[in-house]
């Protein structure tokens, strides 16, 4: 495979994304990614002519279910979700609607 990921991508990506990655990091990083890039190089000389697309992929499922299962989803019921008042009333911090969470990322 001819395209691969340079060292200064990775840094610029990890910038993007403000991560802080050490050279250590980096290093592992560059080389999980162009081996990402030489499997999916591999992935696309396969010959795929004669398969057939998947519209879901629960019809893979159905080869893992009982025929008698086969193809069948489980019908979508609606169920009673938990009380808000007694799930916040056991929050360190609300605002009677919402959890307030302390802020954790910092530009």
């Amino acid at each position: 495979m001819s395209a691969k990921v340079s060292r200064e991508e990775v840094e610029r990506v990890a910038e993007l994304a403000h991560l802080e990655l050490t050279p250590e990091e980096t290093g592992r990083m560059l080389t999980d990614l162009n081996a990402i890039l030489d499997y999916v190089a591999e992935l696309n000389e396969l010959d795929t002519a004669g398969v057939e697309p998947l519209a879901q992929v629960s019809e893979l499922q159905s080869e893992l279910r009982p025929a008698a299962e086969a193809g069948v989803l489980r019908a979508d019921n609606v169920r009673a979700s938990l009380d808000r008042t007694a799930v916040l009333s056991q929050a360190p911090e609300t605002n009677l609607v919402f959890f307030k969470v302390p802020k954790v990322i910092e530009r």
